[in-house]
């Protein structure tokens, strides 16, 4: 009989989740980590997410979205951590931009409350924002953040008071069928039996999941924290959006209330606009021709954010070519679950994709639409 009915692989943001969700249904589950619990070195850290439903990436995430924001309320209530602040947001751009339009028909589409802001009522309600005449926000009561951190550690917690069994620094080095079923998994500690293997490896999926016959590039992206001219206060989350900025001219960008105190400064990043790389050629450094081409894109759509640059971090998206995700039962081994390729949109969907992902290696299928997420639409993989 294997030791395990399930390993997980890779216990960031979707791992922890999965484990969790395994753990809490009574199923013995291995998790392992090749660093620390929480750590820096993936996607699930720098303190914040933006939540949202108005989805503008496509009406089909909504039905998860909403399971999501479900489950987001279920994880701080049980962990008694908090890991979601709702916030209100926009989605700012010309009506005609992907941000806008696309957050329109996700809206309509799925009956979301929302509101249509012009230019002068966006300035109105939001001082700190300067939109040009011929934009337009679209206003969401029910956006926020998540945190990232604090919503691994809440669940790996709870996955261990429900009996899982969490390794960290215990990378998987290989992996292969056992000839009774199930699976064998190998690392520097020994060999680990399951009856299922889920992988969910983060930037570590073109090495880990090579077979799989998705092409996924990890790009660098840098997050930065700026202190406002005149202090934080008028970007405090009492009276500051999370917002997504699509400008004519220029890279999208998206940003956060101060939500660090007053000298944490306020969170802003570009969207898409990284570098190739590896985990392990990650260049960890953010020079300071980065920081003054954020400052630049920041002061163009919130003049008084680019005030003085506090600190930037890199962190890694894995990135498929439509920037759609992937979570499947492996086409080419039924024992191998496979949850990658989040393209840098991925952790407000954190919890779902746990009960996704156990739904998939406990019972085959699940009642979630992902057909969507099917690696079948790149290929074939290799059996």
């Amino acid at each position: 009989m294997p030791a395990y009915d399930v390993i997980v692989v890779g216990l960031g943001g979707m791992g922890s989740a999965t484990v969790h969700q395994l753990a809490a249904r009574g199923h013995r589950v291995l998790g392992l980590e090749r660093f620390g619990p929480g750590h820096d070195r993936g996607a699930s850290h720098g303190g914040s997410r933006i939540t949202r439903q108005s989805y503008f990436e496509g009406p089909e995430y909504v039905p998860l979205l909403l399971r999501a924001y479900e489950l987001w309320e279920r994880l701080a209530a049980d962990s008694g951590r908090d890991v979601i602040t709702l916030t209100g947001g926009v989605m700012v751009g010309r009506p005609e931009s992907r941000t806008v339009s696309g957050a329109l028909r996700s809206a309509r589409q799925w009956g979301l409350e929302h509101e249509l802001l012009d230019a002068a009522e966006l300035r109105r309600r939001f001082p700190t924002m300067a939109p040009a005449p011929d934009e337009v926000a679209l206003y969401e009561a029910k956006a926020g953040f998540v945190r990232p951190e604090r919503t691994v550690l809440a669940q790996l917690d709870l996955a261990e008071r429900h009996g899982a069994d969490l390794r960290f620094h215990e990378p998987m080095e290989s992996w292969q069928p056992d000839t009774g079923g199930g699976v064998r998994v190998r690392t520097a500690a020994g060999e680990h039996t399951a009856g299922q293997l889920v992988i969910t490896p983060g930037p570590w999926a073109p090495r880990l999941l090579a077979d799989l016959g998705v092409p996924v590039n990890i790009e660098r992206q840098v997050q930065h924290w700026f202190q406002p001219r005149g202090g934080v206060t008028p970007f405090l989350a009492d009276r500051h959006p999370v917002y997504i900025w699509e400008p004519a001219e220029g890279s999208q960008m998206y940003g956060f209330p101060a939500i660090d105190g007053l000298d944490g400064g306020a969170k802003i990043a570009f969207f898409r606009r990284g570098s190739l790389t590896t985990p392990e050629d990650l260049d960890t450094t953010v020079h300071p021709d980065e920081a003054a081409e954020m400052a630049r894109g920041a002061g163009g759509i919130l003049p008084d954010l680019p005030g003085t640059w506090l600190r930037g971090e890199p962190c890694l998206y894995s990135t498929t070519p439509d920037e759609h995700f992937v979570i499947s039962r492996h086409p080419g081994h039924d024992a191998v679950t496979v949850a990658c390729g989040f393209s840098g949109h991925g952790f407000k969907f954190v919890p779902v994709v746990g009960e996704i992902v156990a739904d998939l290696a406990t019972t085959g299928t699940t009642g979630h639409a992902i057909g969507l997420f099917d690696p079948a639409r790149f290929g074939k993989a290799s059996a």
